[in-house]
């Protein structure tokens, strides 16, 4: 289950939530209903998304809770980029995709910017053989920005990279080695000019609140220069700690304290920067994210996925949703390739997810927004949603934590900075309990 944030301090457990039904529901004896899925009738017209996931990264930060290898050769590198290419022609013979258009591309990571500017070019040109993106509406790449150079940038443009993500996190040195972030503060500042001068679309930083060595002073700096770079949109995250970081395995085998801030004061730091981005010309648009109004922005990625959309994950450990099933690719680089050298798909786990389920998904994403439009959930699932969870809205409304404004239900800010913690009351009861992941 998700962390109970009304205690004081951060500690070991999964606090946000990305999906539904939890991770921990996802099964083995599942994966027949995504190859079933897989196997329908191509529906044209629902939106369609292609993840990679690069899993290489420089060194290993220490609240990184992703599947990722910094101690892989340009040849194994290679191999893996072969196996990508044969994911994606797998997915090409499938029914249920022929005819469709991506609508979105995100490659994540780990660091996709890790690759060398051929590597990218032959990734790109082989994925086209089977799925071009040459009409999707945005393509995000996400970056460390002491992989970049001048010349990688212009290669990620003429691939048709449209949203450059920079994975800033912190201003401050001290802060960033702390954590183990590869880069430093210069190398932010070189990057962001390259960026500028390459003239990307959109271009988002990733901001973290509350790492290890954060002060009151150095947040605020944070928040000043990244005001001053005057980017197209600024993603923010509190800080968390799942059991597979760094972090949390010094706190489970040493008996270590948290060495984060408390979740109190990480909403504060966090409300501070909304309320800082928003007198200079920002707007929050979620629970983690401003955009800049003097050059509006799309976020394709998440509204697709928050609305149901499909999206197929490439990679070893990549997660997809097609067709109403959830599921994931198998953890280990190893049989990663190995599975994919016989032919199949690379599924380790996937769950089905019931009517009800879909439902939830969908309003638990989208309640991240700060607000959601019961019409569209009466239209889509013919369910009156205030009415069906009407005890979880009522108490919520009662701890002004939201309110309902006619069709609209919407967040205050309160409950926008601690929404991932509301947002299990509209589990299931049988899923209220469970660990998350």
């Amino acid at each position: 289950m998700t962390l109970d944030t009304t205690q004081t301090g951060t500690e070991v457990g999964n606090y946000f939530v990305s999906n539904y039904p939890p991770f921990s529901q996802w099964k083995p004896e599942f994966i027949g209903e995504a190859l079933a899925a897989l196997s329908e009738a191509p529906r044209i017209e629902d939106p369609l998304g292609l993840y990679i996931h690069v899993p290489f990264c420089r060194k290993r930060c220490k609240f990184c809770y992703y599947k990722v290898y910094v101690d892989k050769n340009a040849s194994e590198i290679e191999i893996y980029l072969d196996a990508l290419l044969k994911e994606n022609e797998l997915y090409g013979r499938m029914r249920a995709l022929q005819g469709r258009q991506l609508r979105f591309v995100y490659f994540g990571g780990g660091t996709p910017s890790y690759l060398s500017d051929k590597q990218l070019r032959y990734l790109v040109a082989g994925l086209h053989r089977h799925v071009s993106w040459d009409n999707a509406e945005e393509v995000t790449f996400e970056c460390e920005p002491g992989t970049l150079s001048k010349a990688k940038l212009e290669a990620l443009k003429e691939i048709g990279v449209t949203r450059l993500s920079l994975g800033v996190e912190h201003f401050d040195d001290a802060v960033l080695e702390a954590n183990g972030r590869a880069h430093l503060s210069p190398e932010i500042y070189r990057a962001y000019e390259w960026a500028r001068a390459v003239d990307f679309p959109q271009i988002n930083i990733d901001l973290i609140s509350g790492m290890v060595g954060e002060t009151e002073e150095k947040w605020r700096d944070t928040v000043r220069r990244a005001i001053e770079l005057e980017s197209d949109s600024v993603t923010i995250y509190q800080m968390e700690l799942p059991y597979n970081t760094i972090i949390s395995q010094e706190i489970l085998k040493e008996g270590a304290a948290s060495p984060i801030a408390d979740w109190a004061t990480k909403r504060r730091w966090l409300n501070y920067a909304f309320g800082q981005f928003e007198e200079n010309d920002y707007r929050v648009v979620s629970a983690t994210t401003v955009a800049n109004t003097k050059k509006p922005g799309r976020f394709v990625y998440t509204s697709a996925l928050w609305h149901g959309g499909d999206m197929l994950g490439l990679g070893v450990s990549s997660f997809s949703h097609f067709g109403g099933v959830n599921y994931q690719n198998v953890h280990n680089f190893e049989e990663y390739v190995r599975v994919l050298e016989t032919d199949q798909l690379p599924l380790l786990r996937a769950v089905s997810l019931t009517p009800r389920q879909r439902l939830i998904r969908e309003m638990v994403l989208q309640l991240k927004t700060g607000r959601l439009n019961t019409s569209y959930f009466l239209g889509k699932f013919g369910v009156d949603i205030w009415e069906e969870f009407r005890p979880v809205y009522e108490r919520l409304a009662q701890g002004k934590l939201l309110a309902r404004d006619g069709e609209m239900i919407k967040l205050t800010r309160d409950g926008l900075l601690e929404v991932d913690q509301l947002l299990p009351e509209f589990f299931e009861p049988e899923l209220r309990t469970v660990r998350y992941a």
